[in-house]
């Protein structure tokens, strides 16, 4: 009986690889035809989450895209959106699995941006400006979002509007941000704070520490 498990077990494994294999969403697969661009070596792994809007999205060359993560554009299918893309990845990306990225305005991820799993990445919001009415049924809001070139985004964080991350950013997992953060920054925290940078003269720092403050510091030492 234990030989008979042993091979069904092998048989079912090399069965769900295949599927996997597959499922995955390429340039040359049927569903790959449907996305604005899809660039040469892009995985969209299976299964995926709900994609839908692919016309307005665009992903470059050997971006791999994890198990179960949602693309969307806009608030549903059949949505016209316009002549322009709305969801740009570009190439050689890492998108972890279960994550979220939901554009309606403008979604733009620079290329080797990786991200954990669990990310979640937004260009809308809803509002509560009317006091009366139930957040859900008030009209959302949208910003756009830029995470610049290689760039990390640790597991489960959530990028909302209006972010705008320079180049080679650090997100820690779990923060929430919003804002505008310059290249070469580390973001932590509920909401995100800027906790380290680097500059030639500092090297990496506390934000708080000025070329003074390390020219006293190296002084004394």
């Amino acid at each position: 009986m234990s030989h008979v498990r042993r091979a069904a077990g092998a048989l079912i494994h090399r069965a769900y690889l295949a599927l996997r294999r597959a499922g995955a969403i390429s340039p040359d697969s049927p569903a790959g035809y449907r996305f604005r661009y899809l660039g040469e070596g892009v995985s969209i792994a299976f299964p995926p989450g709900a994609i839908f809007g692919e016309r307005w999205m665009e992903i470059g060359d050997g971006t791999l895209v994890g198990e179960r993560v949602s693309l969307s554009c806009g608030m549903g299918p059949g949505v016209d959106l316009g002549p322009d893309p709305i969801l740009r990845i570009g190439g050689s990306c890492s998108i972890g699995r279960g994550s979220h990225v939901v554009a309606h305005q403008s979604i733009d991820i620079g290329d080797h941006v990786f991200t954990g799993p669990y990310v979640y990445i937004t260009d809308q919001n809803h509002v509560y400006d009317d006091p009366e009415v139930p957040i859900g049924r008030q009209w959302p809001r949208n910003a756009p979002v830029s995470v610049g070139a290689g760039s990390w985004l640790g597991a489960g964080a959530i990028i909302l509007p209006g972010t705008r991350l320079g180049r080679q950013c650090v997100v820690a997992g779990g923060a929430v941000v919003r804002g505008e953060f310059p290249d070469h920054s580390v973001v932590a925290g509920v909401p995100a704070k800027l906790v380290r940078r680097y500059d030639p003269a500092l090297g990496w720092h506390s934000p708080d520490v000025s070329a003074l403050d390390l020219q006293k510091r190296q002084a004394t030492a």
